[in-house]
């Protein structure tokens, strides 16, 4: 409850700027009982809802990542399906919940908690707290958009009309920041009580390193020598190695509700269904996860098509209440991922802590405890679909793909790294391809248009279909 309360106190701030509800509170400045600076925990709990909330958000509003990946089809309404991003200004939206309700709260966070009385190791591992977070919310930017708005923002004294940086200038720089704060951290002393690891700091630490992995791995292809040395010393300063340690945010299902529940449950859709392709694929392999995500139509799992008006939604295999509930919380960085991740690491040849065949079995097995698959049954489905070492992308690729089902950006990064497996423009597509990457918000057209307008020159175009830098091949 207590963590509820520090959200709902700034809740009503949101979207108005944190100028303006500061204004908004000068009343209370003669009030021993209320305060006239919002505390930095309470705007973490902001951010850590916002980030989390949106990143995992299925609406058809937002970031459309279960699209991109073709693990969902639709039913009555095939717009997102056939990659139409502008009716419903998606980019907007998803750049908006990033910029403004995440990031902006937590730099008015690390201004307050200067202001605040703290011992020393205590603030240093609250501005850690900070750090990290801020850093997970510039990758999903720079991954979702490509060159962004990095280096001039949060200037609002000094500049109006921050330029775009290069995606990779940001990525050196968010290795350089994940180094540099993993250091800083005291791991016997608190942080925040925050909503995601309770102040436990070496879980924020082996989270930092979780996340610089991923931005190595990216790398691959376009930088091999510098991904090979960020991975390794990733895996070497240690990384999320069980499902406790994941980066999840938990919802109370009263006041805060789960995204997929929100959007499928509470909102009535009745259209969105698991895709053809994710239940034929499944069905191939034999999956025991079809057991626990899927419902059965005539007795077998039937997806909907992709980007097609498919039939009734009762004619369908629909997702099953285990990601229909309230509480579920949103795992965005799980340890199915890292694990997989590890297993793509050292088929690349880096130094990953064991063999390639031996990490994606854990990363197989990973996902099915994730999600109450018995042993016996994880066991089999390993021995019967094993790794394929003269074909790793397609044998790492699919089955990442599969486990990270539902989690739509991080398995959007696999199928852009290892084009595995093969991704189907639809017949009706609005774009000449799959998508690579989201095109920029209208918004920063009409506000910062030289700086977009040369950020869309730079990397060949705001389209879908610009593939970011490190997505070579």
């Amino acid at each position: 409850m207590k963590n509820i309360i520090k959200i709902t106190l700034v809740s009503a701030c949101i979207g108005l700027g944190l100028s303006s509800c500061q204004r908004d509170l000068t009343s209370l400045n003669d009030d021993p009982k209320h305060p006239s600076v919002l505390p930095s925990e309470n705007l973490l709990a902001t951010a850590l809802y916002q980030s989390s909330y949106y990143m995992d958000n299925p609406s058809v509003n937002f970031n459309g990542y279960r699209f991109f990946t073709q693990q969902w089809a639709e039913t009555q309404y095939p717009d997102e399906t056939q990659y139409n991003l502008v009716t419903r200004n998606q980019p907007r939206n998803h750049f908006n919940r990033m910029y403004v309700y995440s990031l902006n709260n937590l730099r008015q966070a690390k201004t307050n908690l200067g202001k605040e009385v703290e011992t020393d190791d205590i603030r240093t591992n609250k501005l850690a707290t900070l750090e990290i977070e801020e850093i997970f919310i510039w990758e999903n930017l720079v991954d979702t958009y490509g060159d962004i708005p990095y280096s001039e923002t949060f200037k609002p004294d000094e500049i109006l009309t921050p330029k775009y940086d290069d995606a990779k200038t940001i990525y050196l720089d968010l290795i350089k920041r994940i180094n540099d704060v993993v250091a800083s951290i005291k791991p016997s002393a608190p942080g925040y009580n925050d909503l995601v690891y309770g102040g436990d700091m070496n879980k924020w630490k082996k989270f930092a390193n979780s996340i610089k992995l991923r931005l190595g791995m990216n790398l691959a292809d376009v930088d091999p020598t510098l991904s090979k040395t960020t991975v390794e010393s990733a895996i070497a300063g240690g990384i999320i190695s069980s499902d406790a340690e994941a980066y999840k945010f938990k919802y109370d299902g009263n006041t805060f509700l789960n995204p997929v529940y929100d959007n499928l449950v509470a909102s009535g859709r009745n259209d969105f269904l698991p895709s053809e392709l994710a239940v034929n694929t499944m069905k191939g392999l034999s999956d025991p996860r079809m057991d626990v995500w899927f419902t059965k139509v005539g007795g077998v799992y039937k997806g909907g098509v992709f980007g097609e008006i498919n039939d009734p939604y009762t004619n369908f295999s629909q997702l099953s209440s285990y990601f229909r509930t309230a509480t579920n919380a949103s795992n965005l960085l799980s340890y199915a991922e890292v694990a997989f991740l590890k297993a793509e690491a050292a088929a690349r040849g880096y130094s990953a802590g064991g063999a390639a065949a031996t990490l994606y079995a854990d990363a197989v097995t990973a996902s099915m405890t994730e999600n109450g698959v018995s042993t016996a049954n994880a066991t089999a489905y390993v021995a019967a679909n094993p790794y394929n070492a003269a074909n790793w992308k397609q044998s790492i690729g699919v089955q990442a793909w599969i486990a990270l089902f539902n989690r739509g950006f991080a398995s959007w990064n696999f199928t852009r790294r290892l084009d595995s497996p093969t991704l189907v423009n639809p017949p009706k597509s609005n774009l000449s391809s799959v998508p690579y990457r989201m095109p920029y918000s209208d918004q920063e057209y009409v506000l910062n248009g030289a700086n977009v307008n040369a950020a869309a020159s730079k990397i060949g175009g705001d389209k879908a279909t610009t593939k970011l830098f490190w997505d070579k091949f």
